[in-house]
Order: C-alpha cells, then sequence, then structure tokens
C-alpha cells in the first residue's frame, strides 16, 4: 500500500480547510477522475457543502499554476471537486471496491495523522515562547549583572598609600 507521507502529500490548504483534489483520490483509489466526480454527483445528497464543495475558476487556475503548465489530456477542463475529511470518509460509500476501502483507511490516517502534528507544534510554539520568556527574563538579569561588573571594572584603582617611615624624598 501506498506511505502516509505519499497521501499526506496531495492534501492541500483550500479555502481554509485541508482536502484532497478529485484527480488525486481518482489516483490513489485507481480510477478515472470522472468515473469519481460521476459516482459523486449520482449520490450528491451524501456530500453537503462542508464534506465538498467545487472550486472556483480563480482557484482551479492557481491550482494550475502552482502545479506546472498544461498538457494536453493532463488537465481536466471542468472544475475539480476538494474533499474534505468527512468528504473522504463518505467516498467509500460511493466507491466500493475493496482497493477504494483500503486507500480510504489509509487517507483518513493522513488526516489524523496530520491533525496530531497541527496539535504537536502548537504544543512546541508554546513550550518554545514560554523557555523565551524565561530567556529574556534571565537576560535582562543578566545584562545587568554584566553592567555592573563593566563598572566595577572600569572604575580606577585607588592609590594605596606606602606602609613604613617615609622620607622626604618619597
Amino acid at each position: 500500500m501506498l506511505p502516509l507521507e505519499q497521501i499526506s502529500a496531495k492534501i492541500l490548504r483550500i479555502r481554509g480547510e485541508k482536502v484532497m483534489l478529485d484527480r488525486d483520490l481518482a489516483e490513489l483509489y485507481g480510477v478515472e477522475t470522472k468515473t469519481l466526480k460521476r459516482a459523486v454527483r449520482r449520490n450528491i445528497e451524501r456530500f453537503p457543502e462542508d464534506f465538498m464543495f467545487e472550486l472556483n475558476s480563480a482557484e482551479q487556475s492557481a491550482l494550475r499554476y502552482h502545479f506546472g503548465t498544461l498538457k494536453k489530456g493532463v488537465h481536466a477542463k471542468y472544475l475539480s471537486f476538494a474533499f474534505n475529511e468527512q468528504g473522504v470518509a463518505m467516498l467509500s460509500s460511493v466507491l466500493r471496491s475493496k482497493r477504494a476501502i483500503e486507500v480510504n483507511i489509509l487517507i483518513i490516517r493522513a488526516f489524523v495523522r496530520m491533525k496530531e502534528l497541527l496539535y504537536s507544534d502548537k504544543t512546541l510554539a508554546l513550550k518554545i515562547e514560554i523557555i523565551e520568556n524565561k530567556l529574556a527574563k534571565q537576560g535582562k538579569s543578566l545584562q545587568q549583572v554584566i553592567h555592573t561588573v563593566n563598572q566595577l571594572l572600569e572604575q580606577p584603582e585607588p592609590k594605596l598609600r606606602k606602609i613604613g617611615f617615609r622620607t622626604n624624598d618619597d
């Protein structure tokens, strides 16, 4: 089967959501994109707007520029569907092949893993911020100590008087 990294690479952020495009899903499921889209359209009631949306022409154009130049027969002339995690889960009820079920499980795991990474990144960022704040406080204290030490080093040494008997020649 496919490694999770390969699936995770196909998850994009569009309209602030993590989604997968119909063409990538079709490739993973081992079907043609038009077959996947046909199955979705036949079962459109299973795909509300919060599960799937169709890209607008500006988004489609941005993706085309992002993925390179157009090649004849490679890029669809119709707008793509974008499926979020729930939409991908719903695809398993529409595409019922064994491969579709296996790939669907991997895709859901990839979405879950990305959420875990995002959470760990937030936790890590919070820990780093706490450490930076501590270092800033310690840095200020250290700067004060260094400043005080420098002042002590800059002060001229006091002239010491010689101990003992002095003559006028001294």
